[in-house]
């Protein structure tokens, strides 16, 4: 542990480099955090006191980067609103069904067309279901799109999939663990997590005239303690009702956004969120083996899992943005957006890991989150072009004009 300072500092040295390097090329940086958090780790390159193993800060990294992802949704939920949010409730669960249902369908259908086991095929099922809250954020984030009329819905689907996720593990830790599950336990469990959210939306919004007056301090110092210890205490709470802390970061966030703060906080938070970011997708690298990504059977698997993910997110996005009256254009950028896949992946397939199954979800995880990791951000800036594209093949602004001619 006498190191653990420079293994920092070293790291932050890393990141640094990544993100220069990824300025000059003008690429979406967060793959490039993910790569050199790969490139180095467990497995690299160690001399004296250069040691790029990172062996002893590896938790203190690790721990670093669960802050970045509160950051990221945090910040996420400033840039909108509790009220935008409630309006579009309705829109919001017919939508996150219609997404949940296509993607975890098709997941089903992969794992089984593959030839795994049953217990195995729901792993994979989850795996390549739930979307990456903390690089959906970022890329939002530092594409400016936080304004867009797609936002309201790509939210409420994050929201929607936690919903769904508690469930799900909730059934899958009972399956794969202990080999059976309760059907109370797991409606108990979601009506908790689903409860907690709503609970803390609308007390928080009732709750605004008091968060003013609470919040009116002068001291840039205090203030930081104010909100970091209210952002801390919810998203820890949030944890134990088996909500996601990401989560709970981002209602903390949809509550202040109400306030007459908001801009002083957002001003106050972009260093933080930038720095622990960066430290979250670098420490995500950290966690894969290069070597195990090189097998035939998991490339295979992997690219399979990635075109399944990509149709699946297509026509999921395009469903659930029509449904809720947006814009053919809006609706594409939905399903690219939200392509991405991370933190809650890594979770399912630890979850294989405890429970026996096979050695292959591992790395097959490891590599399909890497690829959609990579893919996500690129697709989600260049969504003008890829819309022109499908637009020629499916003439969607043609269809959209007809539709506007009937309606007046």
């Amino acid at each position: 542990m006498t190191h653990i300072v420079l293994e920092i500092g070293i790291a932050i040295a890393l990141i640094a480099a990544a993100g220069l390097l990824s300025s000059k090329l003008r690429f979406s940086v967060i793959p490039f955090y993910i790569l050199i958090g790969m490139a180095v780790g467990p497995h690299a390159f160690h001399w004296g006191h250069f040691d790029l193993r990172f062996i002893n800060s590896a938790p203190l990294i690790e721990f670093m980067g669960r802050i970045g992802v509160l950051f990221l949704l945090f910040y996420l939920g400033l840039e909108f609103s509790v009220g935008r949010l409630l309006k579009a409730g309705k829109s919001i669960v017919v939508g996150g069904t219609i997404y949940i249902g296509i993607n975890f369908t098709l997941g089903l259908v992969f794992g089984f067309v593959s030839g795994f086991p049953l217990e195995e095929v729901l792993i994979i099922a989850g795996i390549t279901t739930i979307s990456s809250s903390a690089i959906v954020a970022k890329v939002l984030v530092d594409l400016k799109r936080t304004a867009n009329p797609e936002t309201e819905m790509i939210l409420g689907i994050i929201m929607f999939e936690d919903v769904f996720l508690a469930v799900y593990l909730s059934i899958l830790s009972g399956l794969v663990l202990s080999g059976s599950s309760t059907l109370g336990g797991v409606l108990l469990s979601a009506a908790v997590s689903l409860g907690f959210m709503l609970a803390l939306l609308l007390i928080g919004r009732k709750a605004v005239p008091v968060l003013n007056k609470l919040l009116n301090i002068r001291s840039n110092e205090v203030f930081l303690l104010v909100i970091f210890s209210i952002l801390f205490i919810v998203a820890g709470f949030s944890e134990t009702l088996h909500v996601a802390e990401a989560i709970g970061a981002l209602l903390v966030g949809l509550v202040l956004a109400e306030t007459v703060h908001r801009q002083r906080i957002e001003h106050l938070i972009v260093p933080f969120r930038d720095f622990f970011g960066a430290i979250f997708f670098f420490s995500f690298g950290l966690t894969i083996d290069p070597a195990s990504l090189i097998e035939p059977k998991t490339i295979v698997l992997a690219l399979g899992a990635v075109i399944v993910t990509l149709i699946g997110n297509f026509f999921a996005g395009m469903l659930a943005g029509r449904t809720a009256g947006l814009s053919p254009k809006s609706s594409t950028n939905i399903g690219l957006t939200i392509v991405s896949r991370g933190e809650f992946s890594i979770i399912v397939a630890n979850l294989g890991k405890a429970g026996g199954l096979m050695a292959i979800l591992q790395p097959f995880a490891a590599l399909y989150v890497l690829i959609l990791a990579v893919l996500g951000p690129l697709l989600t800036k260049e969504t003008k072009a890829i819309y022109k594209l499908l637009d020629k093949v499916f003439h969607f602004s043609k269809r959209a004009a007809q539709e506007r001619s009937s309606q007046s």
